[in-house]
């Protein structure tokens, strides 16, 4: 059976996600002091159904892996790419948190910019509102 020809990567991205079989995968935004509320979300579309993900290192409190600023800045500059990857990969993106910084507005904008929809757990913090 011959497949239509695909051209764009997310047009080969989703058309495996379908052949797979793989259900939703939901990108979970948000400032790193919300890291509770991103858990509970998690476990909530998890129970649901989902595929999650979502930052998973808060550098904001210590840790052996960033206590040198060196290499705690070469590590953010591979976090910041690893959760970009995570918003493509993603089907929808989730904004957590009562509060929208600079990282978290710059992950919203991206995220529109490849046409993903954001919902917020606090639309009143929505950038485009």
């Amino acid at each position: 059976m011959p497949y239509p020809q695909l051209h764009t990567p997310e047009e080969k991205l989703a058309d495996a996600k379908e052949r797979l079989d793989i259900p939703e995968i939901v990108a979970i935004c948000g400032s790193t002091r919300f890291m509770d509320a991103m858990a509970d979300a998690d476990r909530e579309l998890t129970f649901a159904g989902s595929i999650v993900v979502k930052p998973g290192c808060d550098m904001k409190t210590p840790h052996h892996l960033w206590v040198d600023p060196e290499v705690a800045e070469r590590g953010k500059q591979r976090l910041d790419a690893l959760h970009r990857a995570k918003i493509r990969l993603a089907d929808r993106v989730l904004v957590v948190g009562n509060y929208v910084g600079d990282s978290t507005r710059a992950e919203i904008e991206y995220a529109r910019s490849l046409g993903k929809p954001v919902t917020f757990t606090h639309p009143e913090v929505d950038p485009a509102r």
